[in-house]
């Protein structure tokens, strides 16, 4: 099958375009497979991070053609064509914000046209975790002209079909990220970070509100006195850092945290991961979440808000436990519980006996069974 991927990709970072590399790899085993991606994603006045780049050696190259412009509508018309003449028998487009519905669904309209293309929708999000006016509506422009839909969970299902109620779609887990390469030895991984801590649990990410940060920050705060422990914070932050800093000054927790606040270079992924006995996902809402499937790869355990999917991936108290969102008491109870009862190796083997439903062999294999239906 000759395959174009319209989607964020190398040399653009972060986990979307992680995810494309990984998902290239996989269908290349089979397929034509071919990736147009853009030359301006965002525009830089509204982008929040420091950049949009990978920077240095990233196991994330792909081949992609760089020519997508996101706010520039004749560039959507010249994309249409240039793919509706070449005529793939699919076009796969990642989606995962509103932002980008009018440059996709116009692009996918001109591409219909040559009565071959079918057009699959690889939907990461159907509505972002940070509501705007509007975006139902765009996104049920590029809806329109979508034949198929890959969702990676319930919650994003659901909310699919609130927009298009007859949209043929599938759900399928997300596969686990091995991009970042294979864990390190515990305490190899704590000497390259200069840890020398014995506890220590992992917060992973763009920091942006809706992830419930300042929540794991008060659980931290009542665990003071019960547990000596550690709490890396690694990633950039896409919210107020003066908010945070704050918090982190009042509640008097300079002591247990290690912030790494800038970007965390793919290269380096693997001591962060590999240093924690466990992940803490204190989300006030989500979809699913690539971080989980990082944990995953490096056989960690993860505690998480139940919001979304992550109960659909985190087996609860057999993979690491689920607790109540926006409480910091149950989530500094449950990380109390996972050191009193010595969970982590019990939690590894578990893990390493689902990591299986989680292969990027299985999830093209869905996506080949929903198209053939």
């Amino acid at each position: 099958m000759k395959i174009t991927i319209l989607s964020t990709a190398f040399p653009y970072r972060g986990g979307i375009s992680n995810f494309t590399s990984l998902l290239y790899a996989e269908l290349m085993k089979k397929h034509d497979v071919s990736v147009i991606t853009f030359k301006r994603q965002y525009p830089s006045l509204f982008f929040p991070g420091s950049s949009q780049f990978e920077e240095g050696d990233t196991p994330g190259r792909i081949p992609s053609s760089q020519i997508v412009d996101s706010i520039n509508p004749f560039n959507w018309i010249s994309i249409g064509r240039r793919i509706k003449s070449d005529q793939p028998d699919l076009l796969l487009l990642t989606y995962f914000l509103p932002f980008f519905a009018p440059c996709f669904g116009t692009i996918t309209k001109i591409v219909k046209k040559n009565k071959k293309t079918i057009v699959l929708a690889l939907c990461h999000n159907i509505i972002p975790h940070e509501k705007k006016t509007g975006d139902n509506l765009l996104t049920g422009y590029l809806f329109k002209t979508v034949d198929y839909f890959i969702v990676l969970s319930k919650k994003v299902q659901a909310d699919l079909l609130r927009i298009k109620p007859d949209a043929k779609n599938k759900i399928l887990p997300h596969p686990v990220y091995s991009i970042f390469g294979a864990p390190v030895e515990k305490k190899v991984a704590k000497k390259h970070l200069d840890i020398i801590d014995e506890n220590v649990i992992l917060f992973f990410g763009f920091i942006r509100d809706y992830k419930g940060l300042d929540i794991l920050f008060e659980a931290i705060s009542s665990l003071k006195n019960k547990i000596k422990l550690k709490l890396i914070v690694a990633g950039e932050f896409y919210s107020n850092e003066t908010t945070y800093k704050s918090l982190i000054k009042s509640l008097g927790i300079e002591e247990q945290l290690m912030l790494r606040t800038d970007y965390i270079p793919s290269s380096e992924v693997k001591y962060y991961f590999s240093a924690a006995d466990a992940v803490i996902l204190p989300y006030r809402n989500a979809t699913q979440s690539g971080i989980v499937q990082i944990a995953m790869n490096f056989r960690k355990p993860v505690i998480a808000a139940n919001v979304g999917g992550l109960g659909e991936v985190i087996s609860d108290n057999n993979t690491g436990y689920i607790v109540e969102k926006e409480n910091p008491d149950t989530l500094a109870e449950a990380i109390e519980k996972f050191y009193i009862e010595k969970k982590e190796k019990e939690f590894i083997n578990k893990i390493e006996k689902e990591i299986e439903k989680y292969s990027w062999n299985s999830f093209v294999r869905g996506m080949e069974e929903l198209i053939k239906e």
